[in-house]
């Protein structure tokens, strides 16, 4: 069963959190990061992609980035200030964007129900990335972003949150750039919320696969290294918000290739004919079972000509009928992990961005997708399978820096 565990948290004060508060690590490159931390020196970028303070042919992952985070982060814990608290609490985190909400609980959860299959996870992760987070933590001590966890709810917990909401005033409440409103509450009485999360059977990784797999790499150095490991020690968990399952939302995550594998446009369209009933189109977010092409200036729509088997969940995925049958055969991309001319453009960048690269001579050709459901994503990682890369786009993204966890006890 699902364990959660009070934490010590690093946080900012309430005056300065919106402006410390930034966008998980991963979803910008260095120059996007340069650009939203401009003129912020407090930018918890800083922390996590401090490249963008270094001249930008710094291999990213050089000594001097990992050590820059650690002077950065001991800079804002000065100046900022960020303190960390003296008792160990859970928090409530809700977002909202627009009309849509979600609210889940912050703690730290078991690294050893992440390497049990208690905390599922659907995505491979790769090594490079690994090592980069793995590093990260070691050299700072903390995990300072969270990884996005997802539950089946229970009206138990649900109602405790909705009374704990009601009855007290937020830690931190205040509306991102983005126009999404981040708001956390503490709550110091744990053990009724403890208990009644451990009737949840299993988590699920969301979104932060590198972030936990990171975590259980810190742990393992971090063991190995400690004679009187206990199995109790701040290491041995990590930082997540977990999420019930119905609140969520997910986007599609589309594709885009950089070059048409040695075929022109028009010897494309003729390899797809056996195996899709093609035509040009206006609906360029497909229904599920569908997908769109923009290809020189033109949408297509593209319908399997053969019925897809329904009894195997991950074959079923739009993600994987796309790599089977167009991107493996007709690109001879078998790994779109690795395979450098593959590119993905996430949910909330819309269509726009992928006619943008196409048009921009960026890519050659692009695919919109109907994003995966929860409910997809939780049959396959029930019968412990992996999706294909980039299945889950989910919006709206949780904010680093607002909460951290000290792997050991800071000086």
């Amino acid at each position: 069963m699902a364990k959660l565990r009070p934490f010590r948290a690093l946080q900012p004060n309430s005056e300065n959190a919106s402006r410390l508060a930034s966008v998980p690590y991963d979803v910008v490159n260095r120059d996007e990061a340069a650009k939203l931390a401009q003129g912020n020196p407090i930018s918890f970028l800083r922390v996590s992609r401090p490249e963008l303070e270094l001249a930008p042919d710094t291999q990213p992952y050089s000594d001097t980035v990992y050590e820059r985070a650690r002077t950065n982060l001991e800079k804002l814990i000065r100046e900022c200030p960020m303190k960390t608290d003296e008792t160990p609490a859970l928090f409530i985190y809700r977002l909202q964007q627009g009309k849509h909400e979600q609210v889940g609980i912050a703690a730290t959860y078991s690294i050893d129900e992440y390497e049990n299959g208690v905390i599922k996870r659907h995505e491979l992760t790769r090594k490079d990335k690994e090592d980069d987070r793995t590093r990260h933590v070691l050299t700072l001590k903390a995990q300072t972003g969270p990884v996005y966890l997802a539950y089946p709810g229970t009206a138990e917990i649900n109602a405790w949150v909705s009374r704990k909401i009601a009855a007290d005033k937020p830690l931190y409440d205040f509306r991102a750039e983005d126009g999404v409103t981040h708001t956390l509450w503490r709550i110091d009485q744990t053990d009724s919320l403890t208990q009644a999360f451990a009737l949840v059977k299993n988590l699920y990784i969301a979104d932060g696969h590198h972030r936990a797999a990171s975590a259980a790499r810190a742990r393992a150095e971090l063991r190995a290294a400690n004679p009187r490991h206990r199995g109790d020690e701040d290491y041995n968990f990590f930082l997540a918000v977990a999420f019930p399952s119905e609140q969520l939302r997910i986007l599609a995550y589309n594709r885009v290739l950089k070059d048409l594998n040695g075929m022109t446009p028009a010897s494309l369209l003729e390899k797809l004919k056996p195996t899709f009933q093609i035509s040009e189109t206006l609906q360029i977010v497909p229904p599920a079972g569908l997908f769109a092409m923009y290809l020189e200036r033109k949408w297509y729509e593209l319908k399997p000509l053969s019925p897809i088997p329904q009894t195997d969940p991950l074959a079923k995925l739009d993600v994987s009928i796309l790599q089977n049958l167009i991107l493996a055969p007709l690109f001879g991309i078998q790994d779109p992990r690795t395979d450098k001319r593959i590119d993905f453009v996430g949910g909330i960048r819309g269509t726009e961005g992928l006619v943008s690269l196409v048009d921009s001579g960026q890519a050659k050709v692009a695919f919109s997708l109907h994003a995966t459901s929860l409910n997809e994503l939780m049959a396959v990682t029930d019968r412990d399978q992996i999706m294909p890369p980039k299945s889950t786009w989910f919006e709206p993204k949780l904010r680093d820096g607002l909460l951290s966890h000290w792997i050991e006890n800071p000086k």
